[in-house]
């Protein structure tokens, strides 16, 4: 079932990745309390590169268990491993070589030119599994239930690698797919479904700057999933969308007042 979107509007992007950074470390802490442990879902690009390197100059990063923390990705380019253009490449530089984790519940997405080769089909068959042996009976699914999951939302809407009208967007089976011919580069891609996505908890959606409006004013406004897939990912019990100012420029306030803190 879907949650009803809830809008946090930030001054400016600085900001909001100050903001989600604190928000993140507030509900992994309290997650290991309740739990013992935590699972995020992190996400790439200029927004989630953002809001890790906040969140590594956070003074209270260090209330985070990191030995208890597991680590996926939404999505990741199937470039080599170490490639520059990975996330999983950049989040290491932003964020994760500076914190003690626990490198087993570290789980990188496979890479291009590894066991499975240039099979990115088989790649994300291989992710999947890995999400599976991970979940438990209290998951009800082939996939953890994550605590937060973390999107950045494209200015054509997308999320993760799942882009307007290609097939990975149509899936409602599998929790991982290869994704060929993405708009942007590389081409080649794996991502996870909307169906895995909605496994969360929490679904987080980041957008800042003007590039980003017209995105998030057509995916809060009703639009369907196939044509705007930010509009299909949403948490179990909440979906959150952090904005800055100028994301939000384009939204109707009367529908979605923004809650400036």
């Amino acid at each position: 079932m879907s949650t009803a979107p809830q809008l946090v509007v930030h001054r400016d992007k600085e900001l909001m990745a100050q903001a989600a950074a604190a928000r993140l470390i507030t509900k992994v802490v309290d997650a290991q309390a309740a739990r013992g442990s935590a699972s995020v879902v992190l996400t790439g690009g200029r927004n989630g590169n953002g809001l890790l390197a906040a969140l590594a100059a956070a003074p209270a990063r260090d209330a985070i268990d990191w030995g208890r923390l597991d680590l996926w990705w939404g999505d990741e380019r199937f470039l080599p491993a170490g490639d520059p253009e990975r996330n999983d490449t950049q989040a290491y530089e932003a964020l994760l070589s500076s914190v003690p984790l626990d490198p087993k519940r570290v789980h990188s997405m496979p890479a291009a030119g590894g066991e499975w080769g240039s099979d990115a089909d088989a790649a994300a068959a291989a992710y999947a599994r890995e999400l599976a042996a991970a979940a438990g009976p209290e998951d009800h699914g082939a996939v953890p239930t994550f605590d937060v999951l973390m999107l950045g939302v494209g200015p054509d809407t997308h999320v993760a690698s799942l882009f307007p009208e290609l097939p990975a967007v149509r899936e409602t089976e599998r929790t991982v797919v290869g994704v060929r011919g993405a708009p942007k580069p590389p081409p080649t891609r794996i991502s996870l479904t909307l169906p895995a996505i909605r496994a969360a908890r929490e679904v987080w959606l980041l957008a800042a700057g003007e590039d980003k409006a017209k995105a998030a004013a057509i995916a809060l406004s009703g639009a369907g999933e196939i044509q705007a897939p930010a509009a299909g990912a949403y948490g179990r019990s909440r979906t959150l969308w952090l904005l800055d100012a100028a994301a939000a420029s384009q939204l109707p306030r009367g529908l979605y007042p923004p809650a400036s803190p």
